[in-house]
């Protein structure tokens, strides 16, 4: 395997520059509320130019590229959408353009989650050249995540292409570290309902604000409650939008809605975690205040609908599962210093590949997640192109 390993490092050595420029390219390309057709373009021409089996767009508009045609089957996942840029005075920089400053790409997306796409695709190529994917079927899928977490792995399952694959790896930021789980999520709303009057005769009005005071207090005061694990971590809450109806400013509103953010650890249920809440709602208003759970039905950009709740189970692989000792031990061939494998703290399609289908996952990419949504989203342009060495060794260590 060294003489392996040596070669896959001599063969991304000779693709670095065009791993970096294809990388600057894809961030220029803005791709914010999963509209990532163009991007998506960009991503197919650098896997036909390597040779890939199958290059397309799967229904709901994201890019998939095959290699292979074998028994086992492993996916190389990776979100080529972003969030948005917010404020533009708040960047220093183009966003789009970035920057390059002491081997650092800051631009929107380098972290979460376009640094992992040059090395996956690269790194697939390199092993099937030097014959690491023999017996296998690999796919590269770039997708839409920061839409809803899940829904496009959800639909390679279930729709197009709809193959469970044997194995998942997820470029999501690790700090070059193997991950093996994340807290799941429940996303829920209060709605209110009061009753309308002038603000000169509030008296005559219910006020839909008011009865959420109570639960809003509740839920900031919930958190030390709640569930805990060694692994996985304390469970979490917190209220992260608010929406208010009211004829005017000059007047009672007469609906007042809170969504709630609930991040769960294991051993917290959906129905416990929706009753802790509902407890939090008093008992003269539970005829007008109600708690729902979220429902996703928005249409992608090509108008392909995937209804989904929005309940997303925490998972997590054990140390000596075959995948996570695979990932340990092609981080140790390419070089990188001996680690624990870790977690995320945020959230990942793993919530559908492994939360939901039961579907073996690890993660593995260049970044750090604390740099992810901000004006410093950045990546280590070194550790991208590591990372395809990575991606490259990693099937050939998964035997049967």
């Amino acid at each position: 395997m060294t003489d392996k390993i040596l070669e896959i490092q001599k063969r991304v050595q000779a693709a670095r520059e065009d791993m970096i420029q294809f990388m600057l390219e894809i961030c220029e390309i803005p791709s914010m509320d999963s509209q990532i057709g163009p991007v998506g373009e960009r991503v197919q021409a650098e896997m036909k130019k390597l040779g890939f089996d199958e290059v397309r767009f799967d229904k709901m508009g994201n890019t998939i590229g095959r290699i292979g045609n074998g028994k086992r089957v492993i996916v190389y996942d990776s979100h080529i959408d972003t969030v948005g840029v917010g404020d533009p005075g708040s960047w220093d920089w183009d966003p789009f353009k970035g920057k390059i400053e002491d081997g650092v790409l800051y631009a929107r997306g380098a972290c979460d989650e376009k640094g992992s796409t040059p090395g996956m695709i690269y790194g697939l190529a390199m092993a099937r050249d030097l014959g690491l994917l023999d017996g296998w079927t690999a796919y590269y899928f770039g997708n839409m995540e920061e839409w809803c977490d899940g829904i496009a792995p959800n639909t390679f399952v279930e729709v197009d292409p709809k193959i469970k694959p044997d194995f998942v790896v997820i470029g999501e930021p690790t700090k070059m570290l193997t991950y093996r789980g994340h807290k799941g999520r429940l996303e829920m709303k209060i709605t209110s309902k009061g009753k309308s009057a002038h603000a000169a005769s509030n008296h005559l009005g219910d006020n839909a604000i008011y009865k959420l005071l109570s639960v809003i207090a509740g839920i900031r005061d919930l958190e030390p409650k709640l569930g805990d694990h060694e692994f996985l971590g304390h469970g979490k809450i917190t209220v992260s939008d608010m929406h208010v109806k009211t004829p005017s400013i000059n007047a009672v509103p007469d609906e007042a809605v809170i969504y709630i953010d609930r991040r769960m650890t294991f051993g917290e249920t959906k129905e416990v975690v929706r009753k802790q809440v509902e407890d939090l709602i008093p008992a003269e208003y539970k005829d007008t205040v109600k708690l729902e759970e979220l429902f996703y039905d928005e249409p992608s950009y090509t108008g392909f609908v995937f209804p989904v709740d929005k309940y997303f189970p925490a998972w997590a692989l054990e140390e000596n599962h075959p995948l996570v000792e695979a990932g340990q031990a092609a981080r140790k061939q390419i070089g990188l210093p001996e680690a624990k494998s870790g977690k995320w703290n945020f959230s990942t399609n793993g919530i559908y590949w492994a939360g939901k289908a039961g579907i073996p996952s690890i993660g593995f990419g260049p970044g750090d997640e604390e740099t992810a949504h901000t004006v410093n989203d950045s990546v280590s342009l070194e550790d991208m192109v590591k990372a395809t060495e990575f991606y490259a060794i990693l099937p050939s260590l998964l035997v049967d």
